[in-house]
C-alpha cells in the first residue's frame, strides 16, 4: 500500500511540475508577445483554488487542489467571424453594463447569438460577465448571467490585462461604467483583436506555441547536464579487465571470474579489450577451443574454454569492467545534447508506421512514470532530477509532433495558413484534432497495457 502512495504521489508532483512548466512557457511568450493572459495555474480548472491577481498584467495566478499538470488562458485562441462582433462591443462599451437580451434587441439578433458575441468578447478580455446579486447570480455559476459589462479602462483604453496600463491616470473608467472609445466600430474591435491570440501575427503566435515545448526542452537540457555532472557517467574501460561473468556460460566453465585480466588469447597477447573481442571473435564462429591467459591477485594462469565443437557460438559470457566518469560542464552538455538526439528519434519513430509498434512496445502511461518517479525519488536527488529531465525531454519533444491538438499539430496549421494564405476551417481543425486525439488513446491503451504487464502481473 505504502507503494501504490509513493507511486501516486511521486507521479502527480513530476506530471503536474512539467506540465506546469510547459504552461509556463505559453504564458511568458503570450506576455512577451502582448497578448492578454487572464489565469496561469498550477492543477486543472476548478471552482475551488488558491490565487493572487496581477497588478501588472491583470492574470490570476494561483493553484487548485486537482494537481494533474497546468493550465494557461491566452485570450483569442478561438476564431470568431461574426460580423456582428464590432457592433456587439461598441454597444457594451457605450452601455457600460447591458442584459443580453438588450443586445440582441438593438443589434437585430436572437439572444443566442449575442450571447455568442458575448463570450467572444469576454474570451478577449474585452467585458466582463456581471453577476447580479439580486438576481440570484454569483461567480461560477455554470451558466453565463443576464448581463455583461466593461473593464475597468485607463485613459489610453488600456485594461488590466494590457502591458504599461496605469489606472492611476485621469480619464479612467471603472467596472461597468460607460466610454465612448472615440474611434469607428471597425478600428476598436481591431484594437482590441490586437491583444488577442489570433489577432497577433504569424511568427508571434507561432512563438507562443513553440514556448511551451521549447521550455521543458531547456528545462531538461539544464537538469540533464546537471545530472551528468553530480552523479557521473558510466564508462566502459577497454582495459582487458573482466567486469562480469554470466551464470552457466563458457566463460563460467572456464573459470573465469569478474576481475581477471586476460592477457593473451590463444597464446597471441592482448592489450586491450576490444583486442579480446578480436581475437575471440573467430573461434566463437568456428566453434573452436582456444586457451586464455589471465592475472588473478598477482599470479598468472591458463585456462581452455570448451566450445561445441564446430558449432557457433553467440557470446563467450563477459562484459568488460565498467568505471564512473565525471564529465565536465561541456562534455555533460554534449551528452545531453546526444541523449535529446535519442529522445526526438524515438519521438518521430512514433509516428512512422512502421516503428509505431515498435516504439509503443517500450512506451508507458502515467502508471509506469508514476511507478518509475517513486523508484528514482527513493534512489535520492540526482536520480530523481534526471528522471524529471528525461520526462520534461520526452514531453518536449512529443508537444512538437506535428498532430493537433499537440503545439506541433497547431504550428502545422499555422503553416498551412501562411503558405495558402487560406485559413483552415474550424470544421477541417476540429476533425483533425480529433483524429489526433484518437491516435494518442490508441497511444495511452497501449502504454497502460505494457504497464500493467510489466508492473501489476510481472510485479
Amino acid at each position: 500500500m505504502t507503494g501504490v502512495v509513493s507511486a501516486i504521489f511521486w507521479g502527480v508532483v513530476v506530471l503536474s511540475l512539467l506540465v506546469f512548466v510547459h504552461e509556463g512557457g505559453h504564458y511568458l511568450a503570450a506576455r512577451a508577445c502582448g497578448v492578454r493572459v487572464t489565469e496561469f495555474f498550477l492543477g486543472m480548472p476548478c471552482r475551488v483554488k488558491l490565487s493572487h491577481k496581477s497588478k501588472d498584467h491583470g492574470t490570476e495566478i494561483g493553484v487548485t487542489p486537482i494537481l494533474l499538470g497546468g493550465y494557461t488562458r491566452i485570450c483569442g485562441m478561438e476564431n470568431s467571424t461574426d460580423e456582428l462582433l464590432g457592433a456587439a462591443l461598441m454597444v457594451v462599451q457605450r452601455a457600460g453594463r447591458i442584459a443580453v437580451s438588450d443586445l440582441a434587441s438593438q443589434l437585430g439578433c436572437d439572444v443566442d447569438r449575442a450571447y455568442g458575441l458575448l463570450a467572444t468578447l469576454a474570451d478577449w478580455a474585452t467585458v466582463r460577465p456581471y453577476y447580479d446579486p439580486a438576481l440570484g447570480e454569483h461567480e461560477g455559476q455554470s451558466d453565463w448571467p443576464a448581463s455583461f459589462e466593461t473593464l475597468r479602462r485607463d485613459a489610453s483604453l488600456r485594461t488590466e490585462y494590457d502591458r504599461g496600463h496605469d489606472f492611476s491616470q485621469a480619464g479612467t473608467t471603472n467596472y461597468g461604467e460607460p466610454r465612448d472609445p472615440g474611434m469607428s466600430v471597425d478600428e476598436f474591435l481591431a484594437r482590441e483583436r490586437g491583444r488577442t491570440y489570433l489577432g497577433c501575427g504569424f511568427w508571434r503566435r507561432c512563438a507562443m506555441l513553440l514556448a511551451g515545448p521549447a521550455v521543458n526542452l531547456l528545462v531538461a537540457l539544464v537538469v540533464v547536464t546537471a545530472s551528468f555532472m553530480v552523479m557521473g557517467v558510466q564508462a566502459a574501460s577497454n582495459e582487458p579487465v573482466i567486469g562480469s561473468v554470466s551464470p552457466g556460460s563458457f566463460a563460467e566453465a572456464a573459470g573465469i571470474e569478474a576481475g581477471d585480466r586476460i592477457t593473451a588469447v590463444d597464446g597471441e597477447a592482448i592489450s586491450t579489450y576490444d583486442d579480446l573481442v578480436a581475437a575471440i571473435k573467430p573461434y566463437l564462429e568456428s566453434g573452436t577451443d582456444f586457451t586464455l591467459d589471465y592475472e588473478r591477485d598477482g599470479s598468472t594462469f591458463e585456462t581452455t574454454v570448451n566450445l561445441v565443437d564446430g558449432q557457433a557460438a553467440e557470446y563467450l559470457g563477459i562484459t568488460n569492467q565498467a568505471y564512473t566518469y565525471y564529465p565536465s560542464l561541456g562534455q555533460a552538455l554534449r551528452g545531453s545534447v546526444a541523449y535529446g538526439g535519442l529522445v526526438a528519434e524515438y519521438a518521430v519513430k512514433l509516428i512512422v508506421p512502421t516503428h509505431t509498434m515498435e516504439v509503443l512496445d517500450q512506451s508507458s502511461s502515467v502508471v509506469g512514470i508514476s511507478v518509475m518517479a517513486s523508484e528514482a525519488a527513493s534512489a535520492g536527488v540526482p536520480t530523481l532530477a534526471f528522471f524529471i529531465g528525461a520526462i520534461s525531454m520526452s514531453l518536449g519533444f512529443m508537444n512538437l509532433l506535428p498532430i493537433p491538438p499537440l503545439d506541433g499539430g497547431k504550428i502545422l496549421i499555422e503553416i498551412i495558413q501562411a503558405i495558402s494564405r487560406r485559413q483552415v476551417s474550424a470544421r477541417a481543425q476540429t476533425i483533425v484534432s480529433y483524429v489526433g486525439l484518437a491516435f494518442f488513446l490508441f497511444v495511452f491503451v497501449v502504454a497502460m497495457r505494457n504497464d500493467i504487464v510489466t508492473f501489476v502481473i510481472g510485479g
